[in-house]
């Protein structure tokens, strides 16, 4: 159990009249394309937070002239809740840690912060409510989605004077596919995912939204993600699609360091924590591509893997840049890369001791 114990909060709660599950197939659900019965909403106005509320899940009217529509004042979280595989207990990972990037979110781009207790109470009430939506599969989660958005009707460019918070629920299965052999990854050489000085530590829409081309592109050449690669010389590895990266080069874990490029993940810094439980040599540091294609001919390059919460461990198993593809080798059965997987998902569903107090359960 997390020794975060969280103050309560009032929430008034309308139930759904009848329940979607019924309808719902669980051996055909995608990433992200169905949602729980209900929605968590609080509004921003008058310089405070107000009532909260579950209501059943619905379209809620947006001003046009929305500023987080026109100005992308808008930021979100990505977190899980895992049903136990032995236990049958519905637990959330390190809710804690989005609390807090999403108040550095907030900060960044000027909206009201939401209180940690305020965040992982609304969490908790709302997992709690849906909790039949929880998936029994060990394949499948329930992703939340927490988002705070401008809502003021205004054009001057300036920041909100009100705000919405929701949280929507979604059922989902694994983001990559785990029978093959690992994810490929075309580095990309002409647009930017974030700049020195940017946005790119905030988990905030539009650093999405200049993704949605290159990712597309290297979709379309037969590429599962994109390598993004720093602003400047478009040279130093950045992160993997919505993912942090990491190379195994030699007996070192190498992984690009927090310099405000890229997001601070929460399962980075649970593989950086296993990493140095485990007694592996690691470090934080500028990676460049020029070595990574070098260590891959000498032979050092034994592993290559994304982390993030979507898709938790991901292999790589090749790279392109500029033309060239850097194969990484087959680490076999037991990698370094599913060796964290198992550990991290063994905490998520409860089969493996929680000694970092990485979980909360839902009561």
């Amino acid at each position: 159990m997390s020794h975060h114990r969280a103050e309560r909060m009032n929430i008034r709660i309308e139930e759904v009249a009848e329940s979607r599950l019924s309808e719902l197939d669980f051996s055909k659900i995608e990433f992200g394309n169905v949602f729980s019965d209900h929605l968590f909403r609080r509004n921003w106005e008058e310089g405070a937070w107000q009532e909260a509320s579950l209501i059943p899940y619905q379209s809620i009217p947006v001003n046009p002239a929305a500023l987080g529509l026109h100005y992308g004042q808008a930021v979100f979280e990505g977190l899980k809740a895992y049903r136990g595989t032995q236990d049958g207990i519905i637990r959330l990972f390190r809710p804690d840690r989005n609390a807090e990037r999403l108040q550095r979110s907030c900060e960044r781009l000027c909206i009201p912060t939401v209180p940690t207790d305020d965040f992982l109470n609304a969490i908790q009430a709302l997992v709690s409510l849906d909790r039949d939506w929880v998936p029994a599969s060990r394949l499948q989660t329930l992703y939340l989605r927490p988002i705070l958005f401008g809502s003021e009707g205004h054009l001057a460019v300036r920041p909100s004077r009100t705000y919405e918070f929701w949280i929507l629920a979604a059922p989902v299965s694994e983001y990559f596919d785990r029978a093959g052999p690992g994810i490929s990854l075309k580095a990309e050489d002409r647009f930017t995912r974030a700049a020195p000085g940017g946005m790119g530590a905030a988990k905030t829409g539009g650093n999405y939204a200049a993704t949605l081309r290159p990712t597309g592109d290297s979709l379309a050449g037969g590429f599962n993600q994109v390598l993004w690669l720093d602003a400047h010389e478009h040279h130093f590895i950045e992160e993997a699609g919505q993912m942090n990266i990491f190379f195994r080069l030699g007996d070192t874990v190498v992984t690009p360091p927090l310099s405000g490029t890229i997001l601070p993940g929460v399962t980075r810094d649970c593989v950086l924590t296993l990493i140095d439980e485990w007694g592996l040599a690691r470090e934080e540091r500028r990676i460049s591509m020029d070595e990574i294609r070098d260590a891959s001919q000498r032979g050092l390059l034994s592993e290559a893997f994304g982390a993030g919460t979507a898709a938790v461990v991901a292999p790589v198993q090749c790279i392109q840049y500029r033309g060239t593809n850097i194969e990484v080798p087959d680490p076999g059965s037991d990698s370094l890369s599913k060796r964290l997987y198992d550990e991290l998902t063994g905490i998520q569903y409860g089969e493996v001791s929680d000694r970092h107090g990485w979980t909360v359960d839902v009561t």
